[in-house]
């Protein structure tokens, strides 16, 4: 693993991400990236043979609860609690995310 990442890589990575950056941004992204892989590398020196590997960083997983139906909330009541429903189409409101 390269221990420092250069303007070029960066430009590199921008690229792929269609990124416009100016020669300043390049400049801080390679300084702030090769830092990541320093300390990377310092992660990857830890000696870790004696530790079972695990599917959870937390240990065990808590158990879940059994499936099964219950009633919803009721609409009204739902509608009610909605800082900008539509109350009359049975509607709740959201502010526009896609084509803002």
């Amino acid at each position: 693993m390269p221990d420092h990442f250069t303007t070029d890589d960066v430009e590199r990575v921008a690229r792929l991400a269609h990124l416009a950056l100016t020669n300043e941004e390049k400049q801080l992204f390679a300084v702030q990236l090769g830092d990541i892989l320093k300390y990377a590398e310092q992660i990857r020196q830890v000696d870790t043979s004696g530790i079972p590997p695990t599917s959870h960083a937390a240990g065990s997983a808590a158990p879940l609860r059994a499936d099964e139906q219950r009633p919803c909330l009721p609409r009204a009541e739902a509608l009610a609690q909605a800082p900008d429903a539509d109350r009359e189409a049975g509607l709740f409101k959201v502010p526009r995310v896609l084509g803002s």
